[in-house]
Formats: C-alpha cells, sequence, structure tokens
C-alpha cells in the first residue's frame, strides 16, 4: 500500500484563481485520472495508488506525473506514505519523519484529549502506541486505539470514495453584484477552468453547455428584458460546438462574443455553468514531421466565432437537397453545428457536387453528374440563336450531349430539358441546356428558347 496526501496552499492562491473550495474539488476530480481510491479527508485529499502503479509504468513514473511542480491546479503540498494516516501526519507535520516521531497533535482521534495526553507527557505516536491498549480504551475510547491500528496498517482503512459526477454543473457566487454582461466572463472562467478538469478526468470533450445566472430580484427592471432573458430572475445563454473539444480558450471566446450581445435588466449575483451534452473524446495521433502540425483556429472553430459575433443568420451554409434540378439541388441556411459535415470541418471546403455525391449517392440521380460544371448561374440565363445555333460570346459549339432531364412534376414546376457542354470562342467550357416544350403547346427543336446554366473553372 502506498497513500499520497495532497493539500492546496491557500496563501498560493492568486485573487483571480478560483476559491479554496473550488481547487479542491478540482484537485479531487484530477486526482481521479490516476487512481479510484481518492477521499477526501479534512481539508486534505488522500489516494492510495498501489494498484495503478503498473498501468503507469511503475510507482516512480506514477509518483513523477502526481507531484509535478507545474500541474494546472493551486500549488499543492504533498507527502507520503505506508498508510493513510501517515501520509495525513506528515503532511500536516510538514517533516518526512518516522511515524513513531510523529507528533499527537496530527492524528485527529487524538486531537480532544490533547490536555491530558499533555500532562502525561505523550507528545508522539510512538509514546502514545507504547501505553497499555487496555488503558487507553478505558481512558480515551476504542476510536484513538482504531486510529493507531489504521496508522500502522493493523487495520483497514475504508473512505467514502470520491466519484465524478455524470453532469458537470458548477455554481459560483460572485465576490460583487455584476451588471455588465460582458464583465460575467471573468466569473465564466473560473467555471471553464473546472469543467476542463472534469472533461479530462471522464476523457470526454463538450458539444453543448449553458452558462445560468441569477438576477438581484431587488433591482430588476422588468420593461427591459431580451431574448436571454425568460422574464423572471435568470438569464441563460447556450453554447454548441461542431466536434467535441477541451479547448477552453475557444469556449471563452464564443462566450465574450455572445456576452457583448447581452443586456443585463439586472446585476448579477451567481453564475452556473452546466453540460448539455458530451462525447467520448478520441484518440489523435500526432505527426513527427512539423510541416503536419496545423496552425489557427480550424473551420469550425472560426465559423463558431463569426456566428457567434455577426449573429446565426448571417453566417450560411450551403446544404444538399433530394432534387433532380441542378437549382434546386442545394440551398443557403443559416449555418448550425450540425450543418456542416464533419469531412468539410477538415477540409475547409465544401463542393456542392461532392456534398451531393457523398450525401445522396445511394439515390444514383445522374450518372454523368462527375461532367456537371464547377459554377451555376443564380438564374439560367437565356441566350439569343442564330440560324439554330446559340450564341454566347460568339456561337457555340456543342461538344457533349444531349443529357436529357425531366423531373419537377411532383412540385407542379416540371422542367424538360437537354443539357448540354459546349465550347465558347471567348468564355471556353460552358454548361447549355435546349428546353423540349413549353406549357402543352410544345416547341420544334428549331424554335425551343436555350439557356446558359453553368460554366467550367
Amino acid at each position: 500500500m502506498h497513500w499520497i496526501a495532497l493539500r492546496p496552499t491557500p496563501d498560493a492562491l492568486p485573487p483571480t484563481e478560483p476559491t479554496l473550495a473550488d481547487v479542491h474539488t478540482a484537485l479531487a476530480w484530477w486526482a481521479l485520472r490516476f487512481t479510484p481510491l481518492v477521499a477526501r479527508v479534512e481539508d486534505a485529499l488522500v489516494l492510495e495508488v498501489s494498484g495503478s502503479e503498473r498501468l503507469f509504468g511503475g510507482r516512480s513514473a506514477l509518483l513523477q506525473q502526481i507531484l509535478e511542480p507545474n500541474q494546472p491546479l493551486a500549488p499543492v503540498e504533498t507527502a507520503q506514505g505506508a498508510t493513510s494516516l501517515i501520509a495525513i501526519g506528515r503532511l500536516w507535520s510538514g517533516r518526512d519523519v518516522a511515524p513513531e516521531a510523529l507528533s499527537v497533535h496530527v492524528l485527529a482521534a487524538a486531537r480532544p484529549h490533547l490536555p491530558t495526553l499533555a500532562r502525561l507527557g505523550v507528545r508522539s505516536w510512538g509514546q502514545l502506541r507504547a501505553l497499555p491498549r487496555g488503558g487507553l480504551v478505558r481512558r480515551f475510547g476504542a476510536e484513538l486505539v482504531d486510529a493507531l491500528d489504521r496508522a500502522w496498517g493493523q487495520r483497514p482503512e475504508v473512505y467514502p470514495w470520491l466519484t465524478l459526477p455524470d453532469v458537470f454543473d458548477a455554481p459560483l457566487e460572485l465576490a460583487a453584484s455584476v451588471e455588465s454582461a460582458p464583465a460575467l466572463l471573468f466569473g465564466a472562467r473560473r467555471l471553464l477552468a473546472q469543467l476542463l478538469v472534469w472533461l479530462r478526468a471522464r476523457q470526454r470533450g463538450v458539444l453543448a453547455l449553458e452558462l445560468l445566472w441569477d438576477l438581484d430580484a431587488r433591482r430588476s427592471n422588468t420593461r427591459h428584458v431580451d431574448a436571454h432573458h425568460t422574464g423572471g430572475q435568470q438569464g441563460r445563454l447556450e453554447l454548441r460546438t461542431a466536434q467535441a473539444t477541451q479547448d477552453m480558450a475557444h469556449l471563452q471566446r464564443i462566450l465574450g462574443e455572445q456576452l457583448a450581445r447581452v443586456t443585463l435588466p439586472a446585476p448579477v449575483l451567481y453564475l452556473r455553468l452546466r453540460s448539455l451534452q458530451t462525447q467520448p473524446l478520441a484518440g489523435e495521433s500526432h505527426s513527427l514531421l512539423p510541416d503536419d502540425v496545423r496552425k489557427g483556429d480550424s473551420l469550425h472553430q472560426t465559423l463558431e466565432r463569426l456566428a457567434a459575433r455577426l449573429g446565426a443568420a448571417q453566417v450560411q451554409c450551403v446544404s444538399p437537397l433530394a432534387d433532380h434540378r441542378p437549382e434546386c439541388m442545394q440551398q443557403w441556411a443559416p449555418w448550425q453545428v450540425h450543418t456542416l459535415p464533419k469531412n468539410a470541418m477538415k477540409s475547409g471546403a465544401v463542393s456542392a457536387v461532392s456534398m451531393r455525391a457523398r450525401d445522396l449517392k445511394d439515390h444514383e440521380l445522374h450518372p454523368q453528374a462527375s461532367v456537371w460544371p464547377t459554377w451555376l448561374l443564380p438564374t439560367p440565363l437565356r441566350l439569343p440563336v442564330r440560324d439554330c445555333c446559340p450564341q454566347y460570346q460568339g456561337p457555340l459549339t456543342l461538344l457533349v450531349g444531349p443529357q436529357r432531364l425531366e423531373a419537377g412534376w411532383l412540385d407542379d414546376a416540371p422542367v424538360l430539358r437537354d443539357y448540354f457542354i459546349a465550347r465558347s470562342p471567348q468564355a471556353g467550357l460552358v454548361w447549355v441546356y435546349r428546353e423540349r416544350q413549353v406549357g402543352e403547346a410544345g416547341l420544334s427543336p428549331q424554335d425551343a428558347p436555350w439557356y446558359l446554366h453553368g460554366l467550367y473553372a
């Protein structure tokens, strides 16, 4: 058995860091990464790590990770021992000495009896253990003897072991009332720091979370309530990401952009951060080549920041539709985190044809979709015809076609077209079509109108 005792250093906490209670919670969540046997004993944490040594490459490697000085939490004091009481005694005494030399005042079971023990001349654990057991039980009770037995490993040490909550939900009482929404980011950073520890301990990434705040009812202005307030005494902001992430800097930027557009009808006294959706975080293979290291924000992070700053309606994304007509195969809509495909997140580019072929490949709508142009005109351009030859910056030479299209019957907008790939003397390759009939009367091929529908880049 090998125990480690940890305790945050209160005087090492700068004013901008979480309170001591928050550090204890975050420290306990962080410690659960190394062993499931973590318990809270007064103002310290004890970890039993003997069962986890093999998983981390031995005791030395495990202790190096636990006791490394650059932890992302507040500075901590540490001590080790064969039992938890020895580790706690060394932690509180500040000395790495033998158990017999530890002072009785660092043994919790002996503290109620310190005046009597001082009159008996008992100042160390060794002197206390040398007294007759029967006399100790009659004079001080069985609890003190049990504590000595546990300290020397003669009785099992049983604690209420800490576990991680299934959902992150952390409140925060602000030191002073906040009247400006952007100023809430100061307290939200503290909650995001706790969220990061929770995510790392559970090896998950966050997809959606919400920030709640309680308003001061005594100073509430009920005449001014924006979309982020329900009319009661609470406000809410919801953040969603396209990919599961542990990047708190990115979440903080998005939160700052959204808070900048919020007006508080009353001062805020309390904050609360809660996770709405998380998922296991897949491991990432890192390349040894420095050229493969990605720099800057990814595509979905950039889109999320723009949507938070400009508004969701100002960031548009193309979505494929199941329709044979080229002009109806896609539509532009406000970008949402679920709109952009995952492979588009990585590549940074979206092609309407590639999205169509990927999302609707099972339908096999057009066997010749691979020869479609790169650019479609928003509205087909009617072309002049001279001597039965369509004109676009000169007479067009038909190269490939016709590709016949008949669709739109279900929504009362039928189209009957023959598509061709043609060459223009000035514009190069173009995509044109000829209307095969108009209405019920129909037209002869010589009288059918021609339209320019696409260009080849």
